[in-house]
């Protein structure tokens, strides 16, 4: 069995790692050749995709995929690897089994502060969001037109290994910002990867929110792995006067609770379910400063 991830980061190489372990043979992308290296080093097989163009050595490699996993962000001419698809997923990958698209949960919008699920409407706010729904849409057309299943995987904020409040406190970034009745939910990467070993290995159809189970205040996570390293916790901001990126700032506008009831109702079991164990985890085992996980 063949994995082609497009876009193999942060949570590309996570669930790399799974599938790795599994016996697959993993490969992925990434946008230049410095960083083909890095992939190399983790056990995928390195290609380049510039958003544009298959090279003639990926476009061989797909003929044998059997597992995709989609992660580049769409932009303002939608998903790159849908355009190049042409409505035909099957003539890059004629031996595939299941597509993974990476979602993000942002595309339901503001709920000031109520629980969502997977049966919520979409009502994105940023542009960013927006493009998503339009791309998860163009997904499932793709993959209706090729009979094939496919599973959309909304993400919450995502962290672990080497992007946490421990490196943020660390190195003087962590902010404790304080917007009233704020909440957010958040994954550790590591989850991503199994929750996508999970439902690949059940040629999973459908859309599923990968996310914690304890929604809360951006602040409390800083607090909480201040107390940890024996430190003081930065001092509190107002949002509403904190200088801030719009991009940052954007993340504020939504507020809402994301149910993740759908994926643990199939049997899966979050590996850290909530900010608290996760924090505990890395810092007992002195993992919050590594590289993301790897394949084995």
């Amino acid at each position: 069995m063949q994995m082609m991830i497009f876009g193999a980061g942060y949570s590309g190489k996570a669930i790399g790692a799974e599938f790795t372990a599994q016996g697959f043979t993993v490969a992925g992308t990434t946008r230049s050749k410095d960083k083909a290296s890095a992939l190399a080093d983790v056990g995928l097989t390195p290609f380049v995709f510039d958003g544009g163009t298959l090279s003639p050595e990926l476009r061989t490699s797909l003929h044998d995929v059997t597992h995709l996993v989609q992660s580049i962000a769409p932009g303002q001419n939608g998903d790159p690897l849908v355009h190049l698809a042409g409505g035909d997923i099957r003539s890059l990958m004629p031996r595939l089994q299941w597509i993974c698209y990476l979602s993000t949960v942002g595309v339901y919008g503001d709920h000031d502060g109520a629980w969502v699920d997977e049966d919520t409407p979409c009502r994105p706010v940023s542009v960013r969001s927006v493009e998503r729904v339009e791309a998860e849409q163009a997904w499932q057309a793709l993959a209706a037109a090729a009979g094939l299943p496919l599973a959309i995987l909304r993400l919450s904020g995502i962290y672990g290994p080497g992007r946490n409040a421990f490196v943020n406190l660390s190195n003087g970034t962590a902010r404790r910002l304080i917007k009233k009745d704020q909440v957010f939910n958040r994954i550790r990467v590591e989850d991503i990867g199994a929750a996508a070993l999970f439902l690949g290995a059940r040629l999973a159809d459908g859309l599923y929110n990968v996310t914690d189970n304890e929604p809360c205040p951006p602040q409390d996570v800083v607090t909480e792995a201040a107390r940890l390293m024996g430190v003081a916790p930065p001092p509190e901001q107002a949002f509403e006067t904190a200088e801030l990126s719009p991009m940052a700032r954007s993340f504020y506008g939504e507020n809402k609770r994301v149910a993740n009831a759908r994926l643990t109702a199939l049997g899966f079991v979050f590996r850290y379910p909530d900010y608290r164990v996760s924090l505990a985890q890395m810092w007992s085992e002195n993992a919050w400063n590594k590289g993301p996980p790897q394949a084995f």
